[in-house]
């Protein structure tokens, strides 16, 4: 778009002092003709730009002026490139912080340099695998939440061939490294795990978007229903002293440890989604924890116990 091209041009010119035509065409990739356009268009507009014929000539600005577009302050800056510039994986964001650096005054523009450097992100758990939801649908999905546009998404579930349905895409939401889509469906608002999403065909009609629907509010709503199913099942529990740190690493916020026991052990609740995976979960303690109730885990525990004793016991 014109607009975007006068706004990389007035950068450009920001950044360089003095350019010329050539010099514009080649950063912008357009023709020369449409560079020189591009210029006169910001002096038509009152941009103080002028040209200088001959050698050593070009474009500049009169007097060095600059134009601050971002209106920051140098804390904001310093606190938007920490956050964003590890962020910068992709061509567009690179790009978008390129184009912001030449938008900064000259005494800001060292600082927002050094705070883009100044962090990391490792998108990888520590058996590198890795927890982002790298998609090349994200932007497809962006666009069309961003634009309203409905869409026809395939999607492939845990265990699940994948299947197309039409949705309303609401907007992204990324949570420990993992991003969602929100959507409205046939059922309601759901979310969609951009890394299972198999295809995204635009439809052409614009999405139902709720009134006055808020994405951070929906996303509260529809994380708390998932967390709910997380804790449906509740075991109460006695731990050995040793086992005790190694359980409540691997429990997470899942864990509330109550009174020791006369007996030097602890007595804990552990939440989980079901009676099989708290079972799984604390069966690796061995007899360091001993589940007291409800009986569905206990009846879980038992029958993964004949079956490793099936397995292993007869070895010698």
């Amino acid at each position: 778009m014109k607009a975007d091209r006068l706004v990389a041009t007035l950068l450009f010119l920001q950044e360089r002092g003095r350019v010329t035509v050539a010099e514009v065409a080649a950063e912008l990739d357009v023709s020369q003709r449409t560079a020189r356009r591009d210029l006169e268009a910001l002096a038509a507009a009152g941009i103080p730009v002028y040209s200088q014929r001959g050698r050593g000539g070009g474009w500049s600005l009169v007097g060095g002026a600059r134009t601050n577009l971002t209106g920051l302050t140098a804390d904001e800056i310093r606190a938007l490139f920490l956050v964003a510039g590890p962020l910068a994986t992709t061509p567009e964001l690179r790009t978008t912080l390129r184009k912001l650096v030449r938008a900064l005054p000259a005494t800001l523009r060292g600082d927002a340099e050094a705070a883009s450097r100044a962090a990391a992100v490792d998108v990888t758990d520590w058996a590198r695998t890795p927890v982002t939801a790298a998609t090349p649908h994200r932007s497809a999905l962006q666009r069309a939440a961003v634009e309203g546009e409905r869409i026809r998404l395939g999607y492939e579930g845990v265990g699940k061939p994948a299947r197309v349905r039409v949705v309303d895409p609401l907007g992204l939401v990324a949570k420990a490294g993992i991003e969602y889509l929100v959507a409205g469906t046939e059922e309601g608002l759901r979310t969609f795990r951009l890394s299972r999403v198999t295809s995204v065909e635009p439809t052409g009609e614009p999405a139902r978007r709720p009134p006055d629907f808020d994405l951070a509010t929906a996303w509260r709503e529809l994380a708390g229903a998932m967390e709910d199913r997380l804790y449906a099942v509740t075991a109460r529990a006695r731990v050995a002293p040793d086992a005790l740190p190694r359980l409540a690493r691997i429990s997470g916020g899942r864990l509330r440890v109550g009174d020791p026991l006369p007996d030097g052990w602890t007595e804990v609740w552990i939440d989980g989604p079901a009676p099989r995976a708290l079972a799984a979960h604390v069966s690796g303690l061995g007899s360091r924890v001993e589940v007291l109730e409800p009986p569905e885990v206990r009846e879980w525990l038992a029958r993964l116990g004949a079956e490793l004793v099936a397995l292993y016991g007869t070895q010698g």
